[in-house]
């Protein structure tokens, strides 16, 4: 479920951060698991002779769910320019900022008042898609089992939740595109900083358990084998949560979150319920690779400098843009609100080019985080049969098209994870581990 900050999307003020920040904590779909799960075993006592993972093949139905997927992002992209456009080209922003001002008469309220509005508009004009997206395609496909009632009041929590924040952030924006028009971009890259650092320590806090019930873990003997790799890996004072997602999805999730107080360890119990506990301590270690390597702070700041970048290439196309059409648009100042649509059409071609940039950025520290893993639990049999349960179940693709890995892949292709995990084995040949020395020394019960 996206959270719905209306196709503003919060203004892109996270387009960049948001997405290096998101692409290693996104839910990697597994479906139900009908094999039984083998005796476990803990993962310093892994098999050495277990033979390499063989990459499955395709199914017909995995062929089908991943050309719909193209569909799907294809019309989402082209409407991301369409309906902007509408908004701008009929002068329908322009008579939207007109009924803002007579109703709110106040800047704030007028600058509200239109950000509500057009948000609820574009909410309705995306509903249909969404609700196929989300909704249909998903359980077509028998990847969700969340009913109609939980995936309506989620969007609508999503729609109130992001409004909210959308508002705040829309009113910052505007505020400093009229009080400094030349160096407007500069401070909201500077802002970003510090808003993205909120964002990470309230979601876990106060937004997520708005969607799903966040409980102790009820398998104590595994929850004990994760806090003490926590504690391998350098990570001390986490607790470990187990959140009920089955009500929502065929899912598995694990994920490392927060800072300072709000720091956790997340397990979705699809995720044990579906994987054996060697194949959940590899993917605890990926996920603690992600925390322990920076990937975090470097997502924020990297974030940060490509949304400077964009919102200064985007000024000068905007200002370009008003110099041809901006009367007949019914704005002839960025500082305007009726140029939210335009901000946001020049915004949405910026991040269009700059998606492969991003998401090889994404790739390489995937990649990196699964070296973590492979490092920390010298389980390279969990790890790769954890993918190959993914590549499965998920109805995935193993190896996808260029087109796929540039535009639409946050993460390595499944069949690349699955030959790194079968070959990497630095210390099967006495060689050096890239991070063995983040590690903190192994205890007897502790994973080798």
């Amino acid at each position: 479920m996206r959270l719905f900050l209306g196709v503003p999307g919060l203004l892109l003020i996270v387009l960049s951060a948001g997405r290096l920040c998101r692409a290693f904590g996104e839910p990697t779909h597994v479906g139900a698991v009908n094999s039984q799960h083998s005796p476990q075993r803990p993962a310093h006592t892994a098999r050495q002779d277990e033979g390499p993972v063989p990459i499955p093949e395709p199914s017909a139905k995995a062929l089908r769910y991943f050309h719909s997927g193209t569909v799907l992002w294809v019309v989402s992209t082209l409407l991301g320019f369409l309906i902007p456009a509408l908004f701008l080209f009929t002068g329908f922003s322009a008579h939207l900022r007109d009924w803002a001002q007579q109703t709110g008469a106040r800047w704030v309220f007028t600058v509200a008042l239109y950000y509500v509005a057009f948000t609820l508009l574009n909410f309705v004009i995306d509903l249909p898609l969404s609700y196929y997206a989300g909704f249909v395609r998903q359980h077509t496909y028998g990847l969700s089992n969340q009913t109609l009632g939980k995936w309506a009041g989620d969007t609508l929590k999503s729609l109130g939740v992001g409004s909210t924040i959308g508002c705040f952030i829309v009113l910052v924006f505007y505020g400093l595109l009229l009080k400094s028009p030349r160096w407007w971009w500069v401070h909201i890259s500077v802002l970003a900083v510090p808003f993205l650092c909120l964002q990470m320590l309230i979601t876990p806090l106060w937004i997520d358990p708005l969607f799903n019930h966040f409980g102790p873990m009820h398998n104590k003997q595994l929850e004990a084998k994760i806090l003490a790799l926590a504690r391998r890996a350098g990570i001390e004072g986490g607790r470990v949560f187990e959140v009920d997602k089955s009500q929502d999805t065929n899912a598995v999730n694990a994920y490392v979150t927060g800072f300072a107080g709000s720091k956790r360890i997340v397990l979705w119990d699809t995720t044990l319920k579906k994987l054996n506990d060697r194949e959940v301590l590899f993917i605890m270690g990926h996920e603690m690779g992600h925390y322990v390597l920076g990937h975090i702070a470097r997502g924020i700041v990297l974030g940060s400098l490509m949304i400077l970048v964009t919102l200064y290439a985007a000024q000068h196309f905007a200002i370009a843009f008003m110099a041809r059409y901006g009367p007949q648009c019914g704005f002839s100042q960025l500082s305007d609100i009726a140029s939210l649509p335009l901000m946001l059409l020049v915004i949405h071609l910026l991040t269009l080019l700059t998606t492969p940039i991003i998401y090889a950025y994404t790739r390489h520290i995937e990649h990196e985080a699964d070296r973590f893993g492979l490092e920390i639990t010298r389980d390279n049999h969990a790890a790769a049969t954890s993918f190959a349960k993914m590549t499965t179940e998920n109805l995935s693709i193993s190896r996808p098209d260029l087109f796929t890995r540039l535009w639409r892949s946050t993460h390595p292709p499944l069949g690349e994870r699955i030959e790194f995990c079968n070959t990497y084995k630095p210390w099967a040949a006495g060689q050096p581990l890239r991070y063995g020395h983040l590690f903190q020394q192994r205890t007897s019960d502790g994973p080798r």
